[in-house]
């Protein structure tokens, strides 16, 4: 059976919008598509819920509607609910890997409690950096995030998947997911690269001359392609466009309005104490439009 796509409701508007999003992936997947919404029991004051029927009425009758106006939108696809008793980020990373059909998590930048204004909340942060699964961050269309945030390709023009690689250590992992995203949507693929200056730069105190760049700028290109060549060769019906560029998260914020999805890596961390995500993966969920997939890896 195909992995299930999950997505975390609370009842926003935001949290709406991505379980729409996660039921075209689902449909896309040819997967099941499982509405979770996480209930804080211990504040409720209540010791447990063993019997199904003392689930929260209101938690319920929340999670029903939402799954009635995504079953309505997209027919002939297969929609759970289940309630997650646990606080937001814990309850929603226990699913991701307490569940052995998990394929892929989808939340809204924001939920309830999130100011205005503000591009990703807490617990959308939080469980991307630590989910079993690739977890992907969808924002409301609207004023602040452009109309086509979370649309595939309004304008009618080839939808394009967009995917950063680190040319020096890439994941098969971020690679695989993001081949296979281009491939369901018919799409292109964009591999972006972006790379910084070496260090003696900024510690002698001057910039390259055009000639050092453009050296530089060969090696970064031939290390991105022989990043790719493995992927490409198991996809030749893929369109890939390879993009090496002077700089890290700037390169995949830049211009990466109208993409359909965008592929970022976040490395497992061996101990709690480590941060959960990378520099890149942070900056870009906090300042890229469209929707961003954190996949996570070794």
């Amino acid at each position: 059976m195909t992995p299930a796509v999950l997505a975390g409701v609370d009842g926003s508007p935001e949290s709406t919008v991505a379980a729409h999003w996660a039921a075209g992936e689902a449909l896309r997947r040819g997967a099941p598509l499982r509405l979770l919404h996480a209930w804080p029991w211990l504040t409720d004051g209540r010791a447990s819920f063993a019997d199904p029927e003392d689930l929260p009425v209101a938690a319920q009758r929340m999670l029903a509607s939402v799954a009635e106006e995504v079953g309505n939108r997209h027919p002939g696809l297969t929609v759970q609910t289940d309630v997650v008793l646990d606080a937001a980020v814990d309850g929603l990373v226990a699913a991701t890997e307490a569940s052995e059909d998990a394929g892929l998590l989808v939340l809204g930048s924001r939920g309830l409690g999130g100011f205005k204004g503000l591009l990703v909340g807490s617990v959308s942060m939080a469980v991307a950096g630590r989910a079993a699964v690739p977890v992907v961050v969808v924002r409301q269309p609207g004023p602040e995030t452009g109309a086509g945030s979370t649309t595939e390709s309004a304008t009618g023009a080839v939808p394009e998947v967009v995917v950063g690689v680190d040319a020096g250590a890439p994941s098969d992992t971020v690679l695989d997911f993001a081949f296979r995203e281009a491939e369901l949507r018919g799409a292109r693929l964009r591999a972006v690269h972006g790379w910084n200056l070496p260090a003696a730069f900024a510690v002698v105190g001057f910039l390259p001359s055009g000639t050092e760049t453009a050296q530089l700028q060969a090696v970064e290109e031939k290390a991105l392609a022989a990043a790719l060549a493995g992927h490409r060769a198991r996809y030749p019906h893929i369109e890939v466009v390879e993009q090496a560029r002077l700089g890290a998260a700037r390169t995949l914020v830049e211009d990466t309005e109208g993409a359909a999805l965008l592929v970022v890596g976040r490395r497992r961390r061996p101990h709690d104490l480590a941060p959960r995500l990378g520099r890149t993966a942070h900056a870009v969920l906090h300042h890229a439009r469209p929707p961003i997939a954190v996949v996570p890896h070794s």
